[in-house]
């Protein structure tokens, strides 16, 4: 048995054979050509970009039926590289003035255009290589004449092993004989792993090397949710998954009706539950899942992958296209959290020892103000089309909020003067993800129209773990005594001062701690959409009063194993037979 550890970017879990899928080898020859074959070369050169755009085109409207416009956007990219008259140009020149065939003129250009992007330091720019590639090689398919290999003839229920798998490829799986995918590159953003996310097929990306060790129809286990995938499984492990599969079918069944009620406990206390998203793409599988608005929105995906910096206009049609979708859902927009381990091309962010705790997010904006105003009058300006609300992150003092807060004002003013259209009132919050601002929550609500609460970073900066360093993972516990009593001293101060709380991290989205949360009194969770209905289940299934005594109890014990046994005992008390399908599946 092997264990590979790759990028979970599809839930779910797939159990099946191995159908590996070669990374296939470009062969372009290259020959002479005379004078009088330039004008034949370069009608081939136009023959075959007319025809690759129809098949893109036709590709494009299969994923509008499947998937709606959204996502049939992804090939808007394919597109114009078809129709790139510099590309196209540099080209039509080589033919000319190298007098060679079109098929190696063509592969040329193309690899100096991709090797370019991928010198570049943004993992965005480096993935959309990906699609590039793929359009390119379906071009090439065309002047050589070959085939394209399809998987959509596929007879039996398969796990698809490759290096990669491009965006049209992906889209183009037969989703009833596909069980999961595992490739060697990949990430979160790319285009493949969007689809992949809104087909419902499980996937992990980026094994690097391990798909080396699968061999064809070898027995593997995809597990989706945890990045994890098992080579040749022991009957043990085999029956173990095969048994949270079964729990995930009957949990995603049982979840489907319960969705589109409030998330209401038995003596009606009732929360809003709301999802976190990165891209619009997402935004189907906020409503498919059943949240109530947006809790988090990430706006650092407008600013990533580009040249140049996106205009005030380019933010607007971004924040406002999801606004007017939510409605009449809120939607809680994050400014952006550049740096950490996110970087823009421009202005170059200097490399950090630790950039987690270095120049990003708020410290970033504030240093950048020009930049940071363009985002905000954005917001102003698409916060008139919706129920939009803003807040900033890595407030670490009182100081950091009034800085912000300052230039929001300064750009109404900018906005009253230009006579545009704008939200005055927008509501403005204080993410509570860094100690200082946690134990200043006080002075902080003072200030603030509402708390939302970070928990990816609060707890490792509560706990110094570095929460991607595999040597201390472990001491990464939500169930700490030092982390809850942390979390109930700022949810009380937000209540003492008449504001309301939410929590945007991943704590909230566990049905065993959203039970703890609950009776500490949050008002408002926001998760990954899929979390969603396990969530509301479980508020449905318990009394406020129960949770409350539970808190009250949980904040008292003295390690995270004991606070994590008590609140399992109590949820196994209030849930009975559903406790398995709503807190271990």
């Amino acid at each position: 048995m092997i264990k590979l550890k790759g990028i979970a970017v599809s839930l779910g879990i797939g159990i099946g054979k191995a159908y590996r899928i070669g990374q296939e080898e470009v062969t372009v020859p290259k020959r002479k050509i005379g004078h009088e074959e330039i004008s034949r070369e370069i009608y081939r050169l136009e023959e075959a970009l007319i025809e690759t755009r129809r098949e893109i085109t036709s590709l494009q409207k299969k994923i509008f039926q499947e998937l709606g416009f959204d996502h049939s956007k992804i090939f808007e990219a394919h597109v114009l590289v078809l129709e790139d008259r510099v590309l196209i140009e540099d080209i039509i020149q080589q033919i000319k003035n190298k007098k060679v065939n079109v098929e190696f003129a063509f592969w040329t250009s193309i690899k100096k255009y991709m090797d370019t992007l991928l010198k570049l330091e943004d993992d965005y720019l480096r993935e959309r290589v990906n699609d590039i590639d793929d359009v390119a090689r379906r071009v090439l398919r065309k002047l050589l004449k070959k085939e394209i290999v399809s998987l959509k003839d596929l007879k039996e229920k398969v796990i698809v092993v490759a290096h990669d798998l491009s965006p049209s490829q992906t889209a183009s799986l037969p989703k009833g004989n596909i069980l999961a995918f595992v490739t060697d590159v990949g990430g979160r953003t790319s285009h493949t792993a969007i689809i992949a996310r809104s087909l419902g097929i499980p996937a992990v990306v980026g094994v690097e090397i391990g798909t080396k060790n699968i061999k064809p129809g070898e027995k593997l286990i995809v597990d989706g949710s945890k990045g994890v995938v098992v080579v040749h499984p022991t009957e043990r492990i085999l029956k173990e998954y095969q048994k949270k599969s079964q729990q995930l079918v009957k949990a995603r069944k049982a979840f489907h009706i319960p969705k589109v009620y409030k998330a209401q406990t038995k003596d009606k206390k009732e929360v809003d539950v709301s999802g976190n998203i990165e891209l619009p793409e997402e935004l189907p599988l906020v409503r498919e899942y059943g949240a109530e608005g947006i809790g988090l929105y990430r706006t650092e995906f407008v600013f990533l992958g580009r040249r140049d910096l996106p205009s005030e206009e380019e933010q607007y049609q971004a924040y406002v296209n999801v606004a007017r979708r939510v409605k009449p859902h809120s939607v809680i927009i994050r400014t952006m959290d550049i740096g950490g381990d996110k970087f823009l091309s421009q202005p170059q962010v200097p490399k950090e020892m630790s950039p987690f705790l270095g120049w990003r997010a708020i410290r970033f904006c504030l240093a950048q103000p020009e930049i940071f105003k363009v985002q905000l009058r954005a917001i102003l300006r698409a916060a008139a089309e919706g129920e939009m609300k803003i807040m900033f992150p890595m407030i670490s003092g009182i100081e950091e909020l009034r800085q912000a807060k300052a230039l929001l004002e300064e750009c109404k003013e900018e906005l009253r003067r230009e006579k545009k259209n704008f939200k005055a009132d927008i509501s403005v919050g204080t993410m509570i993800e860094v100690p200082s601002a946690a134990m200043c929550a006080d002075e902080l609500a003072k200030e603030s129209d509402f708390f939302s609460i970070g928990t990816n970073d609060l707890i490792q900066y509560s706990l110094a773990v570095d929460r991607g360093n595999e040597k201390v993972a472990y001491l990464y516990e939500p169930g700490h005594p030092g982390v809850i009593r942390l979390l109930k001293h700022v949810i009380e101060t937000a209540h003492k001062n008449k504001i309301w709380i939410g929590m945007c991290g991943e704590m909230a989205g566990e049905p065993l701690f959203a039970y703890l949360l609950l009776g500490m009194g949050l008002d408002e969770f926001s998760m990954s959409p899929p979390r969603v209905p396990k969530v509301k289940d479980m508020i449905r299934n318990v009394f406020f009063q129960d949770a409350q005594r539970a808190a009250e109890k949980a904040v008292t014990l003295s390690t995270a194993k004991e606070v994590e046994k008590f609140l399992q005992e109590e949820l196994k008390r209030m849930l009975r037979n559903e406790y398995e399908r709503i807190v271990l599946t």
